[in-house]
């Protein structure tokens, strides 16, 4: 996998924040560093981690890697922009599902988190859904155990919640063509998983941080600089 920057990257992520009339919000918490991260949104649209990529400064963008799913964005010209531009981490969906045992599941977890650690190596980030699948957005789905794992596996990365709003109604599931209206992106404060914490109660509150950004923003970021 090239980490060079395609040359498409400056503008496709301002034809995304163009598309989306996305507008930045940050929690009085945040503070944009070039620190190793998992961004972990909600995911309502296509659209989630091709927005959320896009508002990213560009060196940070250079050193962020979407998870996409394989099915979707494996093929034909998503799968070339997935791959080149985005750099994305393609997984395979449904592996536990498909187990026919207990063991066989967690087989099938582990080696997905561990393809998504080794993504990361020693400097680049992930931005990642721990639903596990779309969801309406009227409400956030309990987190998948593999935010936990990850996060257990690569200790010196923050975890950074992201409230996405409104990419569903832009681009509705089974569409093809974005709608124009305008959406909105709330980064919250880092954190990390605290010692001795149980996967349980780790879950709950990473799950309780991002929903907490829907309820209260501190202020709009839009015309701060966030990108360029």
């Amino acid at each position: 996998m090239k980490t060079g920057v395609h040359p498409l990257a400056g503008i496709l992520a301002a034809v995304a924040r163009a598309v989306s009339g996305v507008q930045i919000r940050r929690s009085q918490d945040f503070t944009e560093t070039l620190r190793q991260r998992i961004y972990f949104a909600n995911h309502t649209s296509h659209l989630d981690f091709v927005v959320l990529w896009s508002v990213l400064p560009a060196e940070a963008r250079a050193r962020t890697r979407p998870v996409a799913a394989k099915d979707y964005w494996g093929k034909g010209v998503k799968g070339y922009l997935a791959q080149s531009v985005f750099r994305a981490v393609l997984v395979k969906r449904g592996g536990a599902a498909q187990a026919t045992s207990k063991e066989e599941a967690r087989a099938a977890g582990r080696a997905v988190v561990e393809q998504l650690a080794m993504a990361m190596s020693e400097s680049q980030s992930l931005i990642l859904f721990p639903e596990g699948t779309r969801g309406t957005g009227e409400t956030v789905a309990p987190f998948r155990s593999g935010l936990y794992h990850l996060a257990m596996s690569k200790p010196e990365a923050e975890l950074l919640p992201v409230y996405l709003e409104n990419l569903n109604r832009i681009l509705p599931k089974g569409e093809l063509l974005p709608v124009p209206l305008i959406s909105s992106l709330t980064f919250g404060a880092p954190f990390r998983v605290n010692e001795g914490e149980g996967k349980d109660a780790f879950l709950n509150r990473a799950r309780a941080a991002l929903c907490g950004l829907h309820q209260g923003v501190k202020h709009d970021d839009r015309a701060a600089g966030l990108y360029p």
